[in-house]
C-alpha cells in the first residue's frame, strides 16, 4: 500500500472535514515538506514518515469535528438500532392519517442499482384485478379469482377458490406488545428467527400500507428485537444515503446466508428499503396504469 492508498483508507473511514478545517494541518504539513533533508539516504524514510503522518493528521481533524460537520450527516454517526426504530415509529405517527378508497389502488415505484425500474398496482380491498410488475393478478369477488400468468393457455381466466387480500391492511395491531406478538407468529416453525421476523418488517413496510399507529407499533416492536445493530453510511437501491438496521443470521444458517438490512432516513427516519431496492413512489391512484 503506496502513501496515497494510505490517506485514501483512512479517509474513507472517518470521512472528510471542511476546508477550512485542515488547513491547520495542511500549512504544518509544507512546513515540514520544505525543512531541510541534508542526508539523501533518509529520504525514504522521510516520505514514509510524512504519509503516515498526513494520514494521522487527516484523522486527527476529522475524528475532533462533530458529526454534522465532517459530510456523514446528523443523526448518522454512531446510530443505535433502538433510537432509529424509535425515531421511525414517530415519524410514522406523523404521516396522514386519512384511508384510501377501497377501489383505488397502490401504486408503488420501487428502483434497485443500475437503475431498474419495477411498478406494481395493488387493489386497495383486494377485489380487482392488480398489476405487479407488468403481469395480472387476478381480483378475489364472491370467493373466486381468475388466473393470469399460468403459462397455460387453457387455465388463462378461469377462476379458482380466494379470499381477499387487502393491501391497505387494517387488521394488524396498533400497540407494540401485541405487534411482537404478531411478527413472533408469522414466523411459525422458526420462532425466534430475528431474520425471519426483519423479513415480515420489510414486507409490511415495503409494498402494504398500515395506518398510522399500526406502523409505529410495527417500529416500536422491531426495537424489542434482541441481536440488531446499526449500520452507518449504507444507501438503498436507488443510491439515498441513511442508516440501515441488521436483523442477524441465526446460528447455524447456510454459509449463504445473508442478514436482512432495512435502510432508514438518516434525518427523518421514513423507511427508504434495502441496499437493493428503494422505494422511490408509494400513493393511492384511480386505475391500474395510472401514475401520479
Amino acid at each position: 500500500m503506496d502513501e496515497l492508498d494510505l490517506i485514501r483508507t483512512r479517509a474513507e473511514t472517518v470521512g472528510f472535514a471542511p476546508a477550512e478545517r485542515l488547513a491547520p494541518a495542511r500549512e504544518r504539513l509544507l512546513a515540514a515538506a520544505r525543512g531541510p533533508r541534508r542526508h539523501r539516504p533518509r529520504r525514504r524514510l522521510w516520505v514514509a514518515g510524512a504519509s503516515v503522518g498526513l494520514a494521522a493528521a487527516i484523522t486527527a481533524v476529522v475524528a475532533l469535528t462533530p458529526a454534522d460537520q465532517v459530510g456523514v450527516g446528523a443523526g448518522v454517526a454512531h446510530a443505535d438500532p433502538v433510537k432509529v426504530l424509535t425515531a421511525a415509529a414517530h415519524h410514522a405517527l406523523k404521516e396522514p392519517a386519512e384511508p384510501p378508497r377501497p377501489d383505488q389502488f397502490l401504486y408503488v415505484k420501487t428502483e434497485e442499482p443500475e437503475h431498474h425500474i419495477r411498478e406494481v398496482w395493488f387493489s386497495v380491498d383486494g377485489t380487482r384485478d392488480s398489476l405487479i410488475a407488468g403481469v395480472k393478478d387476478g381480483g378475489c369477488r364472491n370467493g373466486k379469482a381468475p388466473m393470469y400468468g399460468t403459462n397455460d393457455p387453457r387455465k388463462e381466466g378461469t377462476l379458482q377458490d380466494c379470499t381477499p387480500r387487502p393491501v391497505y391492511r387494517t387488521d394488524l395491531p396498533t400497540t407494540a406488545d401485541a405487534m411482537l406478538a404478531y411478527l413472533e407468529a408469522q414466523a411459525g416453525d422458526q420462532k425466534g428467527n430475528v431474520n425471519s421476523m426483519g423479513k415480515s418488517v420489510y414486507d409490511l413496510a415495503y409494498e402494504q400500507v398500515l395506518p398510522p399507529a399500526s406502523y409505529a407499533a410495527l417500529f416500536e416492536a422491531a426495537a424489542r428485537v434482541p441481536g440488531l445493530t446499526a449500520l452507518d453510511h449504507v444507501t438503498d437501491g436507488a443510491g439515498r444515503p441513511g442508516v440501515g438496521i441488521t436483523w442477524p443470521v441465526p446460528p447455524g444458517s447456510s454459509p449463504a446466508a445473508k442478514p436482512e438490512v432495512i435502510v432508514f432516513d438518516a434525518t427523518t427516519y421514513q423507511f427508504l428499503g434495502t441496499p437493493e431496492t428503494a422505494v422511490t413512489v408509494k400513493t393511492y391512484v384511480d386505475e391500474v396504469g395510472q401514475r401520479p
